[in-house]
């Protein structure tokens, strides 16, 4: 099957024009007059960065040296040397290693921190986590193959300041081990 040519209609070419109606072939001002100042609008409901909601993250390139303060959330993974303070929830993260004293309402470890822990509530190493200090936790759980090298203690709450001297209170069970796990005697 043969096609037909059939020949177009030559497109007359589009004359350029400036943009702007005031200005010259390069869209510069025509006259010395200067150009209008832009409008800006302002957002009328301005919120500070800190109440963003989401957690503040210190990325693998970061630095630091010296003490973290924060109020919710931090999730760290670069390097830190120095204490880390906080009412909030921290999260350390794979590339992280931090070097020194962690006290905070609660924890997620997934990388490296050399130094003591002290949480108000939860506290989670995770399976890839290195952790070499003791550890002070309401509750407490360590993934298989989580690396800890110190003590823990298991506290009954919230751990004030005078309350980090105090020792655990040891619960014995009245009955045989063997009793407690079925075992016929």
């Amino acid at each position: 099957m043969l096609k037909r040519f059939v020949p177009q209609k030559p497109v007359p070419p589009v004359k350029e024009e400036p943009r702007y109606p005031d200005t010259d072939g390069n869209n510069h001002p025509a006259s010395r007059e200067e150009a209008e100042t832009p409008t800006i609008i302002l957002n009328p409901n301005p919120k500070p960065m800190a109440d963003h909601g989401g957690k503040d993250i210190l990325s693998s390139d970061v630095e630091i040296k010296g003490s973290i303060k924060f109020q919710k959330e931090l999730l760290i993974d670069g390097k830190v040397e120095g204490d880390i303070n906080s009412d909030g929830t921290l999260t350390v993260g794979e590339n992280a290693e931090i070097r020194g004293e962690i006290k905070t309402k609660s924890i997620t470890v997934y990388g490296k921190v050399h130094g003591n822990i002290t949480v108000a509530e939860r506290c989670e190493l995770k399976s890839k986590c290195v952790l070499q200090g003791d550890l002070k936790a309401a509750r407490l759980t360590i993934e298989e193959g989580a690396t800890f090298i110190g003590r823990s203690e298991v506290t009954s709450g919230a751990i004030s300041a005078k309350a980090t001297s105090a020792r655990p209170e040891v619960v014995r069970p009245s009955e045989p081990i063997k009793a407690a796990f079925g075992a016929r005697a």
